[in-house]
């Protein structure tokens, strides 16, 4: 059974940074597309971050672009997500996800979700 287990999520002040972890099991996540997506109160979901088999990353939001890292480490099955100069914005609930449906970019439908991470940030 595929399971997407993220961590690292914490209340912290603007200008913090976090590192959030996804970490896969009973799958070999270094075969398929990762992303990283969010969803605020209120908001809809909205994709940060992906990066294919081969290390490439797609960042589609400008909102984290030069904040936001995307990274994996395989023989760990797991990838991150560093969050620099965090914001009051980036207030959400923090999903990653596992295997594209088509090109390995956020805007894509994945297949496997893990059940999220909140971070706060407060001003």
């Amino acid at each position: 059974q595929v399971q997407l287990v993220e961590s690292g999520g914490d209340s912290v002040q603007a200008g913090g940074s976090l590192r959030l972890s996804c970490a896969v099991s009973g799958w070999n996540a270094t075969r398929y597309c990762m992303g990283w997506f969010r969803q605020g109160p209120g908001k809809e979901r909205e994709g940060l971050a992906s990066i294919s088999i081969r290390g490439a990353t797609s960042y589609p939001t400008d909102s984290v672009k030069g904040r936001f890292t995307i990274s994996r480490d395989n023989a760990r099955n797991t990838v991150y997500l560093q969050m620099n100069n965090l914001k009051p914005e980036d207030t959400a609930m923090y999903y990653c996800a596992a295997s594209a449906v088509g090109p390995c970019v956020p805007s894509s439908e994945y297949i496997h979700w893990g059940l999220g991470t909140q971070v706060t940030v407060s001003s």
